[in-house]
């Protein structure tokens, strides 16, 4: 299958985005926090088996992307480093997959140039008045706390790996090995503090925050992980009203987790085929 790494300048430095398949409409993949385009390892290439063209995108200052000092990682930031790195790839239609940050990012993607992105999937996303949300939280708590311990010598891995083994229904879907993958951008003494500046720039200004009410289009929003069928109920009318002027269709899938790649790419893919169809 035709694979191609390529490194698109965007002003603040480049990201880096994995093409999988030759022609066909374009799918744009958007990770979460604590992840990259590995993510979409599982799916990228039945996309493409499928007919379509699917880029794996890193965000800036994730994964393989630069990661420039002094510059802003906001989400407002990150979809305008997106916008370009599309514009460079001559993307003039796309539908955006993004999860949970990443569904933030490719909202605000479609805000921008709604006739480029009029479709895109929210993968468990963010509530973006409750940013940067529990499991981040959670995270930030860690850090506090083996700050002050001997976890401290061992950079990131407190912080993200059960932050890693929480986002999965499946225990066995997030093993060692594929935890030390997702940590690979974050080694080294530098490790924990870069992951915390990107946990702190999870962040929407004022100004992008009501863009979401305005984007127009095809919303799929796939949610279930392990909640209660009220709380899903409520989840579900809580985007609705986050995006009064799009249309939201969800799909509730169980078991399946926050990183839905993982848990369920298979399945994913299959909704995904529909939903742009």
């Amino acid at each position: 299958m035709y694979t191609e790494h390529l490194r698109i300048p965007v002003g603040a430095g480049s990201l880096h985005v994995e093409r999988v398949g030759r022609a066909g409409p374009a799918v744009a993949l958007l990770h979460g926090f604590g992840s990259c385009s590995f993510l979409w390892r599982a799916v990228a290439p039945r996309l493409a088996d499928a007919g379509y063209t699917a880029f794996s995108i890193d965000l800036m200052g994730h994964g393989e992307s630069d990661r420039p000092l002094d510059v802003p990682f906001g989400l407002g930031v990150q979809a305008e480093y997106v916008e370009r790195a599309l514009t460079a790839l001559r993307l003039s239609q796309v539908a955006l997959v993004g999860q949970d940050m990443g569904a933030l990012v490719g909202l605000l993607v479609a805000g921008q140039r709604p006739e480029r992105s009029s479709k895109v999937a929210l993968l468990e996303p963010l509530d973006p008045d409750d940013l940067p949300g529990p499991a981040i939280r959670s995270l930030q708590r860690t850090s506090a706390l083996s700050a002050l311990s001997a976890n401290a010598l061992f950079g990131a891995r407190p912080l993200l790996d059960p932050f890693l083994r929480d986002a999965v229904a499946v225990p066995a879907n997030m093993p060692d090995l594929l935890v030390a993958r997702y940590l690979a951008p974050f080694v080294g003494s530098g490790g924990a503090a870069q992951l915390l500046q990107r946990a702190s720039a999870v962040t929407l200004s004022p100004e992008d925050r009501q863009r979401l009410g305005e984007v127009r289009g095809d919303m799929l929003l796939w949610t279930g992980d392990r909640d209660a069928d009220d709380d899903l109920v409520a989840r579900i009318e809580r985007w609705r009203g986050v995006l009064p002027m799009a249309s939201v269709r969800p799909i509730v899938v169980r078991p399946c987790g926050t990183l839905v790649a993982e848990d369920a790419p298979a399945a994913l893919v299959s909704a995904l085929l529909a939903w742009i169809a």
